[in-house]
């Protein structure tokens, strides 16, 4: 089930385009040294915008911590809050179907991963 709702989500739900997002995206932090983390965690996110479902986010207590706190502070300003909002908005139209309700979920466990992503493991 998971395999078939990962393609509807390609096709359908907009995962591809939030995969280019964040592949784009990534490859630009890339190119300075200090964007290299940041670069990685969009990596990160791609991977899991590509198939989310069958996949779960959890907390990972041992990344916390005035480092990964720092990071994420630093990745809100940059464009997290961009790309949330970006999932936020694929949410609400995948919302307005029946059919849609399901990645409409997928888009707002991305939008809270998106936000803030250090201190998570993704499984």
């Amino acid at each position: 089930m998971n395999t078939v709702g990962n393609i509807l989500w390609i096709i359908l739900g907009g995962g591809i385009f939030i995969f280019l997002e964040y592949l784009i995206g990534g490859l630009l932090l890339c190119l300075t040294i200090i964007g290299i983390p940041f670069g990685l965690q969009a990596f990160r996110l791609a991977g899991l915008s590509l198939t989310p479902f069958g996949r779960q986010l959890l907390h990972d207590g041992s990344q916390t911590g005035c480092l990964a706190t720092s990071m994420n502070i630093l990745w809100i300003v940059v464009g997290g809050v961009w790309i949330a909002l970006t999932h936020l908005l694929f949410a609400v139209l995948m919302a307005l179907t029946i059919i849609g309700i399901p990645f409409a979920r997928q888009h707002m466990k991305l939008a809270a991963f998106a936000f803030t992503p250090f201190g998570y493991q993704i499984r």
